[in-house]
């Protein structure tokens, strides 16, 4: 389980927020035909914002990822990151413990590099769709904030479920923290 952001080209991305989403999904579908692991299939705007990232936020994978000796300092280890790169986004999954810290550094560096963002991890009816010049929201409030605190503390048991029916996975039953009661 992980915490998603997107940066993205704002020149591709459509502003209207149901179009977005619409683009967000055909994106996320990764079918673009190149190595996903490669920053370089990118634009260099968002290629600026993963260099900076990367500083504290190390990729698990693909080129510059840490070396092992590097993975033995707990630190490294607990930041990393995984990058996903398409041609005008990077999908950035994040470990839930980190949440609370990238969460602003993430729009930090958006705003610095003219990027655009996406929650994909929120949970409000609105996730925070950010085009540069916009004026950025509040923080996020969603559930995601709890969860990433039973991260940082470690007590996760209630994310376990102890009983669940066997034709249902308990990935399933761990989205299920997520879904709102209409």
């Amino acid at each position: 389980m992980s915490y998603d952001l997107m940066v993205f080209d704002p020149e591709e991305a459509p502003r209207d927020r149901k179009h977005f989403i619409d683009w967000y999904h055909r994106t996320t579908e990764w079918n673009e035909g190149h190595d996903y692991s490669d920053p370089n299939a990118t634009t260099l705007a968002l290629r600026e914002w993963y260099a900076d990232i990367r500083k504290l936020f190390p990729n698990m994978n693909g080129p510059g990822s840490p070396t092992d000796a590097e993975l033995m300092i707990p630190s490294v280890e607990d930041r990393l990151a995984d990058y996903t790169f398409a041609h005008h986004a990077i999908y950035a999954t994040f470990a839930w413990s980190e949440a609370e810290n990238v969460y602003p550094l993430v729009r930090e560096l958006a705003v610095k590099h003219g990027v655009g963002l996406f929650d994909a991890s929120c949970d409000e009816p609105e996730p925070e769709i950010y085009f540069p010049g916009d004026e950025s929201r509040p923080p996020s409030g969603g559930k995601w904030r709890e969860v990433a605190a039973d991260f940082r503390s470690g007590d996760v048991s209630k994310y376990i479920p102890t009983n669940f029916p066997q034709e249902e996975t308990p990935t399933r039953r761990w989205f299920d923290i997520f879904r709102r009661n209409k």
